[in-house]
């Protein structure tokens, strides 16, 4: 993973606060926290030192974890149907009604 630019420039300088997540509400605290943390130790020493909560940033971006979570549900569920533990009515659970939320 690439902490920062090949090639330092005024223009990387400028521009390098476009990509952020500070405008997301779910991930801006975790790029904070590791932005702070690898400012506190640099770059290379805080890739060690910081690797938990560089770790939980990228956890939240891309949600990895969540979607293999998710496809390992949806393929018990399949298995489940497929030796015949779940009935076809019950393949998937009942949606919540109209203006439950």
């Amino acid at each position: 993973m690439s902490l920062g630019p090949f090639f330092r420039s005024p223009f990387t300088d400028l521009t390098g606060v476009i990509i952020n997540h500070q405008h997301y509400d779910r991930c801006g605290e975790f790029e904070m926290a590791a932005v702070d943390c690898l400012e506190a130790y640099g770059t290379e020493r805080g890739a060690k030192k910081c690797k938990d909560l560089i770790e939980d940033f990228n956890e939240c971006a891309t949600r990895k974890k969540q979607f293999m979570r998710m496809e390992a549900m949806r393929n018990e569920r399949h298995r489940q149907w497929w030796t015949g533990e779940r009935k076809p009515k019950d393949h998937y659970a009942k949606p919540p009604k109209v203006d439950a939320y």
